[in-house]
């Protein structure tokens, strides 16, 4: 094995329709030649992590994107209304309202359900995109992070069924439904690690260029409901454990994805412009990363020769 297996990972984080801006990253990337050697996703980041390591170019997600975002089942969905709600689209005050309502009864159900979603639905999104095939089986390495809502550890996959790692690293808390696997009871990656640094390295990577989507910190939204204080809550716990974890990373991109919410997928084509735009960024810092790496390695005698 050369100096090179597993030893440069990407860490793709989580932030549902935000991961798109992974596409741009993923593309620059093997534009510019960077070898990776490991790929370790949360939420949408294993979604597009997962897809890419199975052999899934960036033109075709973005063809497979356009193809969903425009398909009846997507337009009937239940995301599809909560992104309504969320991005100002509702124009007219009957839209609006309709739109209310709409989103309303969903998290309504949410109070006697575990999930806003059916599972149906959600495997039905994620098997569009990933092929039907086994993690060990994928052309590049690939790891999908997840959280046991019983013990309240991180679960990775490294094994099985690349549908049902993925299923399961998505399952937004809230709006899909856990797994259970045995004892435990398997959700969202991002509830533990948003963007899964530490795992990269565990799972062999010296190297790691980490991808970090979630929302900005600051927020001027009036804050008027339990809910609206107790989300808030979230995002700020998630931000400083976000940057504990990134603190460990080599190099981190940071797409512009500004306050989007996750179900925005409609804005499918400037996220992944704004992964290219901060990956280009990047691209300088990653390249002064890894010839310092191969240094090291040279002058410790335990580098090997490339595959």
């Amino acid at each position: 094995m050369g100096w090179r297996s597993k030893r440069i990972g990407l860490a793709l984080g989580g932030g549902g329709a935000r991961g798109f801006a992974h596409i741009g990253v993923i593309r620059v990337l093997e534009e510019e030649k960077i070898p990776i050697d490991i790929i370790v996703g949360t939420s949408s980041g294993a979604l597009i992590g997962g897809a890419y390591a199975s052999g899934t170019t960036p033109e075709e997600m973005e063809r497979k994107i356009d193809e969903y975002l425009n398909s009846q089942e997507y337009q009937s969905s239940a995301i599809r209304t909560i992104e309504k709600a969320h991005d100002g689209e509702l124009g007219s005050l009957k839209q609006k309202i309709q739109g209310f309502l709409q989103n309303k009864f969903l998290l309504l159900q949410a109070m006697f359900k575990p999930g806003i979603l059916s599972a149906e639905e959600f495997q039905s999104m994620i098997d569009f995109f990933i092929p039907d095939k086994l993690i060990q089986d994928t052309r590049i390495p690939f790891r999908a992070v997840t959280t046991d809502l019983i013990s309240g550890e991180q679960i990775v996959f490294s094994t099985g069924s690349l549908r049902e790692a993925v299923m399961i690293s998505s399952a937004v808390p809230g709006a899909i439904e856990p797994r259970k696997a045995g004892k435990m009871l398997l959700s969202d990656g991002g509830i533990i690690s948003l963007v899964p640094v530490n795992a990269a390295k565990r799972e062999g990577a010296d190297i790691v260029i980490a991808v970090n989507i979630t929302r900005g910190i600051f927020s001027d939204e009036e804050l008027e409901t339990a809910q609206e204080i107790r989300d808030r809550a979230a995002d700020i716990a998630a931000h400083h454990l976000t940057k504990n974890e990134l603190a460990s990373a080599d190099v981190v991109i940071r797409p512009g994805v500004g306050n989007l919410h996750w179900s925005v997928f409609s804005h499918a084509k400037n996220l992944i412009a704004e992964g290219e735009k901060a990956a280009r960024k990047s691209i300088p810092d990653i390249r002064m990363v890894i010839p310092l790496f191969r240094r090291l390695f040279a002058k410790s005698g335990s580098l090997g020769h490339s595959d």
